[in-house]
């Protein structure tokens, strides 16, 4: 995916507040709320990088892996996974479900476990007491349930657009769940070794993981927890609930309560010149999902999406169309309306020669995020490779899969008791079986090699690395970026293979599929390792919780997918003005390099190209800058080129607008009410991300029904009068 996965950079302020300016994070602290009219905050500190201490006043938990659990885990996963693939399908921005399973968790089962009796058949399974352990269970089960979607925006859609598979996912389904357990289960079985570097040995930090424990840990204090619980969860559950039923209306009344179309308002009333506003995509939507999204991903990146809009889609675009390197397309027979956005041309020459001001823009952002996140990533290598000296990494491969014969427990940094850790057989058989399946997966039904599948895997296994250990430092996850290197790899491969153009996009993008897919599973579920390490949970409880909800994903995703794709057919085949509700620009950005790759001559307009090393090597300029010369107090106004990349390839500007609105509110709210804000923040974006992912959902399953927007709406508001759902 060419769009950054932004997870919440303020999960809970006060992790992220204690961080000092050189990065330690040595003490952290929650607040807990204990009120009867006035609201009390309980400082916790605690060093982040060890266990909690056990909790005296907190009951004994025998049973930490159960059936409810698991299934509210896997539940809650799929909420927020059908809300990612609908987010990332708008912008390729996805959101983490471990905050929202671990509060929406505990909501569900702790009234479940007072409610019903402790014997019985029905009191074995879904009652009995309830603990912080058992809720992480539900957190590890929801992780697993919500992950894999970065599949289904970017590289998977981009196959069926660029003609690779059937016409339409339905032919595809076993294909489709193939591929998927094949990214899945690789994933979540190679990180387990990678526990043992991460966690216990380096140390890293984890941000939002370790703001989830804190939170757990907050909730089951039988002093603070029920209060900050009762209304976390309610806030959860109010703006959860608003934001579904809102989104389901609009798609009735779009133009009305939606979308405000200013540029195309003012036209009609005599302005005709502002028309360029409404062409340029520059009108307001009320999209309380990345209003949220800015609330969790902070002013730098949201600021800087919205700065990258107007530089790409105010500045650029504008001055392309004026001085004819670009060109747009008639939208109306009767309005001066035209689209910018066109992707796809019946003539190729029309890439370099005739381009849309959309597939201008698109190499800079390629290119500058490609080469933000290689420089951020170099930058960091120094202090990667010091840590990796430091805890003692072992080379020896064989070292990883059999026990120590040394073993001694008190020189054991590993505080987790050995008897609750994943034994090696479990993973190692399962990486074994995982590899053999995927090589047999992609020899028969993709036509690639043992040699290309098993180099797939070990980019993954690489990538992994990578994504590990930034999302450990920074929070951030950079595999939806960094992974676009498995396909100039294997651009590489196809043209020494000298493969025909159809293969070599195939075989790039199925690559791309396992490598980005594995590396982005086995990213989030260390950092739910992270959280049960914090939290004395037992490792092989969570990743038996992790295998039952990747089984939940798998089908999931592709279900989803199909929907989508099924209601919406523009996501895969576009028309030539590039107009559809979903722009999904992951999924342009994935095929448009796999052609570029395969392609005997660079379909790149020269002033596109020359553009995009220009930007690219700026943005490298200035993370150099700031790691050698700006302290780290002054990073967080340094743009994230990122997100400016990011906003090249989204022409839809009111996502970028929404989201700036989001993070200044946070900002404003934060200074104003610092109790409130810790209390309600990520609970009410959470909400409203939950809510208005899931209320697509629905819309797409009323437009299958046909008794949606487009058929009993009404398209007042909406340019040309045309229906704008």
């Amino acid at each position: 995916m060419s769009a950054p996965i932004y997870e919440p950079e303020n999960g809970l302020s006060e992790l992220r507040q204690r961080e000092s300016s050189t990065g330690s994070s040595d003490e952290k602290h929650v607040k807990g709320h204990h009120e009867h009219e006035a609201e009390e905050y309980e400082v916790d500190t605690h060093d982040i990088t060890k266990p909690f201490p056990p909790d005296p006043d907190a009951i004994e938990e025998t049973h930490q892996l159960t059936i409810r659990a698991v299934f509210v885990g896997c539940c809650l996963g799929a909420i927020v996974g059908a809300s990612n693939i609908y987010l990332g399908l708008k912008t390729g921005f996805t959101f983490g479900p471990q905050l929202f399973g671990a509060i929406f968790g505990f909501a569900i089962i702790k009234p479940l476990s007072k409610a019903l009796p402790e014997s019985g058949i029905i009191g074995r399974l879904f009652g009995g007491p309830f603990g912080p352990k058992e809720n992480c269970t539900v957190q590890s089960s929801a992780t697993a349930a919500g992950g894999i979607g970065i599949l289904f925006v970017s590289a998977v859609p981009a196959m069926y657009r660029l003609g690779l598979l059937s016409q339409f996912p339905k032919a595809d389904i076993g294909k489709l769940i193939a591929l998927t357990v094949c990214a899945s289960f690789f994933g979540v079985f190679f990180v387990i070794p990678l526990r043992k570097y991460y966690i216990v040995k380096q140390k890293l930090t984890f941000p939002t993981p370790a703001a989830t424990a804190i939170t757990i840990r907050a909730l089951h204090n039988s002093r603070t927890g029920a209060v900050a619980a009762r209304k976390k969860s309610l806030a959860l559950l109010y703006s959860f609930a608003a934001v579904f039923v809102y989104k389901v209306a609009t798609g009735y009344a779009p133009g009305l309560i939606f979308d405000w179309h200013i540029g195309w308002t003012l036209y009609r009333l005599g302005f005709t010149s502002i028309i360029s506003l409404e062409n340029y995509g520059w009108f307001i939507e009320f999209t309380p999902a990345f209003f949220g999204a800015g609330m969790l991903s902070g002013i730098n990146a949201s600021w800087s999406f919205f700065g990258g809009s107007i530089l790409a889609w105010g500045v650029i675009a504008p001055s392309l169309v004026k001085n004819g390197l670009a060109f747009g397309a008639a939208a109306s027979e009767e309005y001066p309306l035209i689209s910018y956005n066109g992707l796809s041309f019946s003539n190729p020459d029309k890439y370099t020669s005739a381009p849309s001001p959309r597939y201008w823009l698109l190499w800079p952002g390629i290119l500058m995020m490609l080469l933000y996140s290689f420089a951020d990533l170099g930058m960091n290598s120094g202090a990667i490779f010091t840590n990796i000296y430091k805890a003692g990494f072992n080379w020896d491969v064989r070292t990883w899969f059999r026990d120590d014969p040394n073993y001694n427990e008190d020189e054991d940094e590993d505080l987790s008791p050995r008897a609750d850790r994943v034994p090696n057989s479990w993973w190692m058989t399962g990486l074994f079986l995982s590899i053999v399946m995927c090589c047999a997966i992609l020899a028969t039904m993709f036509s690639m090699n043992v040699g290309e599948a098993i180099l797939s895997l070990v980019l993954g296994f690489a990538f992994s690395f990578i994504g590990v250990q930034s999302a450990g430092t920074t929070d951030v996850n950079p595999i939806s970026t960094v992974a676009k290197a498995s396909q100039l790899i294997f651009g590489g491969i196809g043209k020494g293979a000298h493969l025909a153009q159809n293969p070599a996009r195939t075989m790039n993008l199925t690559a791309g599929v396992i490598a980005a897919g594995s590396a982005a599973q086995s990213t989030d579920m260390c950092g739910d390792l992270k959280t049960g390490y914090l939290l004395r949970a037992k490792p092989r409880n969570q990743f038996i919780a992790q295998l039952c909800g990747a089984i939940v994903a798998v089908f999931l995703n592709v279900g989803l997918f199909i929907l989508f794709t099924t209601a919406t057919p523009c996501i895969l085949y576009p028309p030539d003005s590039g107009e559809c509700t979903y722009g999904a620009p992951s999924v342009s950005a994935w095929a448009a390099v796999a052609v570029a790759v395969s392609s005997p001559k660079l379909p790149i307009p020269a002033s596109s190209g020359y553009t995009a090393i220009g930007l690219g090597l700026f943005a490298v300029a200035s993370v150099v800058v700031k790691h050698l010369w700006v302290p780290k107090k002054y990073w967080q106004y340094i743009p994230n080129w990122n997100a400016v990349g990011l906003a090249f390839v989204t022409p839809q500007v009111y996502y970028s607008i929404a989201m700036a609105a989001g993070s200044a509110f946070n900002f404003m709210w934060a200074r104003r009410s610092p109790a409130g804000f810790d209390m309600y923040m990520f609970a009410v974006a959470a909400g409203m991300l939950a809510g208005e992912g899931l209320g697509g959902v629905l819309q797409a399953l009323l437009a299958v029904a046909k008794v949606d927007g487009s058929r009993f709406g009404t398209s007042i508001g909406c340019p040309g009068f045309e229906f704008c759902g």
